[in-house]
């Protein structure tokens, strides 16, 4: 029987990528957007419905007959968290409820503080030390709590992302410039300290893979992507540099002060700024738990996912 799965946030980057690998694995794929026809892209294998993440009817009545609900919806540009992603969730464990289906939902490194850096593993204590961090344990504490009821979840947490169609990032906004050629290259990072990339590609496919050995998962699973370390934020540049034919290219200090200066106005600054002490040390996931279920972590060459990324970004 052939499988469905409702993606909310199909428009944007992880649940885009999911969706796209779910067509192409044979499911069948509902996409919930306030305005489907806007958001449909012809020939995507998608059946787009009309309704918002925010109404528990919409979300309930699009997850009848479905296996799976992929929760990759969050407020854009970080707007109004505290107000919408508890919500969001509680209808989407209402609709999994309703229809028996499993919610995958991509994990944050948000939830964790610095007591417990730096190797993380899933049991790891949560004990956030910003809003957006205190929000996302609130909302992976409901779906636990909903795990008493049969309600179950998949939570996969990776590094930053990173990949040819990703939308907001701190490669995209950070590193690079979209959209041109690639003449600089920004590093948030302190020197020598590592840190944890993720190559979205690599990171569907791992929830993928997963979702096909649901008799392997228990009712609450968590898991964590090694993805690529960079051990003192050289390999990350070096990469970007020779993938635009560039190896003389060296990085620049981001600048933080522009950040701390424009936070009272923007949004979007205010939100990164408050993410920076995951760049002043090191953080590490470990896999350990993903391999013994997988046997491997799905992994593209460093190389060859940035040059598909910096491509898909206009920077090559």
């Amino acid at each position: 029987m052939q499988k469905t799965a409702l993606v909310l946030g199909a428009t944007g980057g992880i649940g885009g990528e999911v969706a796209r690998l779910l067509v192409a694995r044979g499911w069948n794929v509902k996409a919930l957007h306030r305005d489907p026809q806007r958001a449909a892209k012809p020939g995507d294998g998608m059946q787009w419905l009309a309704g918002d993440a925010m109404n528990r009817a919409d979300v309930v009545n699009a997850a009848q007959g479905v296996q799976l609900i992929v929760h990759a919806v969050n407020p854009p540009g970080y707007r109004n968290w505290g107000a919408l992603v508890v919500p969001m969730i509680d209808n989407s464990i209402a609709a999994a409820r309703a229809s028996g289906a499993r919610i995958l939902l991509p994990g944050t490194v948000y939830n964790y503080g610095p007591d417990a850096f730096p190797i993380i593993d899933e049991e790891s204590p949560q004990r956030p030390v910003t809003r957006k961090g205190a929000i996302r344990v609130e909302l992976e504490a409901r779906l636990q709590a909903a795990a008493a009821d049969g309600v179950r979840t998949l939570i996969v947490r990776a590094g930053d992302f990173f990949g040819p169609k990703v939308g907001n990032s701190w490669f995209s906004q950070g590193l690079v410039k979209p959209g041109k050629p690639l003449t600089s290259i920004s590093y948030p990072g302190s020197a020598g300290v590592g840190h944890q990339w993720a190559y979205l590609p690599d990171v569907a496919e791992t929830m993928v893979r997963l979702i096909e050995n649901e008799d392997k998962l228990e009712t609450f699973a968590r898991f964590q992507m090694e993805g690529h370390w960079d051990a003192d934020g050289t390999r990350m540049v070096a990469a970007i540099a020779n993938a635009a034919g560039k190896p003389e290219l060296k990085a620049s200090a981001f600048p933080w002060w522009l950040l701390a200066l424009a936070s009272p106005f923007v949004a979007v600054f205010r939100e990164l700024r408050e993410m920076r002490y995951l760049w002043q040390q090191p953080v590490l996931m470990s896999n350990k738990r993903l391999v013994q279920v997988l046997g491997a972590e799905p992994r593209t060459p460093l190389d060859v996912a940035v040059k598909r990324t910096l491509a898909g970004l206009g920077n090559l």
